[in-house]
């Protein structure tokens, strides 16, 4: 993949086997986007925010979000909430990847200008599509 079409992808999961299966399908998809995780919203937060006098540890510009809903501390919902009330970070993309079905996640996700929602597959062959999917179309996209 061209570096001008490389994606910097943090996955916010606090699910040990789906951080692994996310590592997995993106082998199997051959899919060379950087890949940084962080175990909950607050987490997320700090990787995405630069300290004082200290750069990000992911690269600002080209991000995605894969975010879960149902993690400690700060769950996605909230951490929805942060990120659109941050103005350097309001714009990043989030897909939803979850195993919620429930209708209100959908919408309070949505309301909160989540560019997806996706419940996770349960075939491995499914989630490996489904990311490549994913990274493809957003590596063609123009983002701000």
């Amino acid at each position: 993949m061209t570096e001008n079409l490389m994606l910097n992808i943090l996955l916010v999961e606090d699910d040990e086997v789906d951080v692994m299966t996310v590592q997995r399908a993106f082998k199997k998809g051959q899919i060379d986007s950087p890949l940084y995780f962080a175990g909950n919203g607050l987490e997320a937060l700090e990787i995405l925010r630069a300290s004082p006098g200290l750069p990000s540890s992911m690269p600002p510009e080209r991000r995605l979000i894969l975010l879960d809903l149902n993690m400690p501390k700060m769950n996605g919902i909230e951490f929805l909430h942060q990120l659109r009330a941050d103005p350097i970070l309001k714009h990043i993309p989030v897909v939803v990847l979850t195993t919620s079905n429930e209708e209100r996640d959908r919408v309070q996700a949505y309301d909160l200008n989540v560019a997806g929602y996706m419940l996770k597959p349960v075939t491995f062959g499914t989630f490996v599509d489904l990311m490549v999917t994913l990274n493809k179309y957003w590596a063609q996209c123009e983002m701000a």
